[in-house]
């Protein structure tokens, strides 16, 4: 069907453009922009892009009541140099996107943690989203090509509390709630209140402006479906309702933060072949492997068996690059709280406590796994010679870290959250403690906490975000931005083994 362009003046979107990066091939830059639109009788204008080919057309995506979400797939011819260039809906606003050189490594924006808890946390006028604000500034002063989220893009924990019929299933006994079904009115107030909250929180302007003119790249965490999912107990996460809402969520997931229809893929959603939204991308010589955490998460494991025999695959496919960074939600490298964590089981009442500590990679139940990956990742590093970098938030803290094993380095840079409130000092004083030295694991293997540059610490407390760069040597530069400094923080990620020969 050929769609018409409607040249109208009032087009207002109800969200977007919401930018999602999709890779790079025949010296072009692709990428998705996501219109929610009220549900009309005619399909939407196309999508037109200076020096591109010919008009984009609408995807229907699917429909919420009265909205209609929309994708455009488009190209943009890469050139020796950057490039920015217009793009929008015939007759709507205009956005703008900057496209890296074909020889040149992208800039990159990293951020997690875009909420609370309690959103009474941000009562304070201009509190919530002042990082945003602050990460805008910088995109305007020299733009990032790409924006890297490493979990936890909202906080969906209200659902229990703000859909009726889910506050009555939770006033029934214990027993009842692992065996009662999951409602039709169930699912509609589920699918109300996710699709309600992203558009609420995407259309606050620092954050719209910033989704419409860097492409994402979005990983879920435990928060965009609900507090702890996956490390809850067993026969809780197999009740007909913990299930039903997890449905819920991971289809509003697959439509905002992938911009894709489960039954057609995006070509980068590699673990769409075994139910995951794990995604991979090659830009010349940097790689991005996002691993989904989320999908196959169990109280006594993070990935199954599927997603482990996949893994060496996807890590072949981003053979020849230089420097792989591999973002997993929850850091590879943190302190040691296994002691905490059997504490906090031996004592009643630490649920919440429980299911944060359950969720480390550190945690003893996934110490196996754990493992696992490290040597994997670590083979890899000595076989290709790239320099694998771990991209990760969750702890509400900044910091980096290196793990070492025989003849490889592998390197931790942690950034969260640019809306999360900051963490108790005592809490971060334990940690620093805890931090100190260089600590062996086994097989070679060792962790250290490295401390901030100038500073002593390993941690930063208050709110940040993080941007990342490559030199002309190779080597990374990570510098976090963070709430109320004014110094500097830069850690230098060494380049990559030379080539051998």
């Amino acid at each position: 069907m050929a769609y018409p362009i409607t040249r109208r003046r009032d087009i207002a979107p109800l969200l977007g453009p919401v930018l999602h990066f999709r890779g790079t091939g025949g010296g072009d830059w692709h990428a998705s922009a996501l219109y929610v639109l009220e549900r009309g009788d005619e399909p939407p204008p196309a999508l037109t892009v200076d020096g591109g080919p010919p008009a984009a057309r609408p995807r229907h995506l699917a429909r919420h009541r009265d909205r209609d979400f929309w994708i455009y797939d488009f190209s943009v011819p890469q050139d020796a140099g950057e490039t920015r260039v217009g793009y929008g809906l015939a007759g709507g606003e205009r956005h703008y996107v900057a496209v890296p050189g074909l020889s040149e490594p992208p800039r990159f924006a990293f951020a997690s943690c875009n909420g609370a808890e309690d959103e009474g946390a941000f009562a304070q006028p201009g509190f919530r989203n002042a990082r945003w604000a602050h990460l805008f500034g910088r995109h305007r002063t020299r733009p990032y090509h790409l924006l890297l989220h490493g979990g936890d893009q909202l906080y969906a924990d209200a659902v229990w509390t703000d859909c009726p019929s889910l506050v009555a299933w939770r006033s029934l006994p214990a027993r009842d709630r692992l065996t009662a079904p999951f409602t039709p009115s169930m699912a509609e107030q589920v699918e109300d209140f996710y699709v309600g909250l992203y558009l609420r929180l995407w259309r606050q302007p620092e954050i719209a402006a910033l989704l419409a003119s860097v492409p994402s790249v979005m990983m879920w965490d435990d928060h965009d479906i609900f507090d702890g999912w996956g490390s809850h107990p067993e026969d809780r996460l197999d009740s007909p309702v913990f299930r039903g809402v997890y449905g819920v969520a991971r289809q509003c997931f697959s439509l905002f933060q992938v911009a894709m229809d489960p039954a057609v893929p995006a070509e980068s959603c590699w673990g769409a072949g075994i139910g995951t939204f794990t995604q991979g991308f090659r830009m010349g010589g940097v790689g991005l492997l996002a691993l989904d955490l989320r999908s196959e998460r169990r109280p006594d494991r993070i990935l199954s068996e599927r997603s482990w025999s996949e893994l060496p695959r996807w890590l072949d496919r981003l053979s020849g690059v230089r420097h792989l960074l591999l973002m997993s939600g929850v850091p590879l490298a943190f302190v040691n709280l296994n002691a905490v964590e059997r504490l906090a089981n031996a004592l009643p009442g630490q649920m919440r406590l429980e299911d944060d500590l359950r969720d480390q990679w550190r945690s003893y139940a996934h110490e196996g796994e754990w493992l696992r990956l490290l040597r994997l990742l670590g083979d890899h590093a000595v076989r290709r010679r790239v320099r694998v970098t771990v991209l990760s938030g969750e702890v509400h803290l900044g910091y980096s870290a290196v793990i070492r094993g025989p003849g490889h380095q592998i390197w931790q840079l942690t950034s969260s959250g640019i809306a999360h409130p900051a963490p108790s000092r005592v809490y971060v004083e334990i940690l620093e403690r805890l931090a100190r030295g260089v600590e062996t694991i086994r097989d070679g293997l060792t962790i250290e906490m490295v401390p901030l540059p100038g500073s002593g610490r390993h941690f930063i407390r208050m709110r940040n975000w993080l941007e990342i760069l490559f030199r002309d040597d190779g080597a990374l530069a990570a510098q976090w931005h963070v709430e109320g400094e004014t110094d500097r923080l830069v850690r230098i990620v060494p380049p990559p083994p030379r080539p051998e020969g």
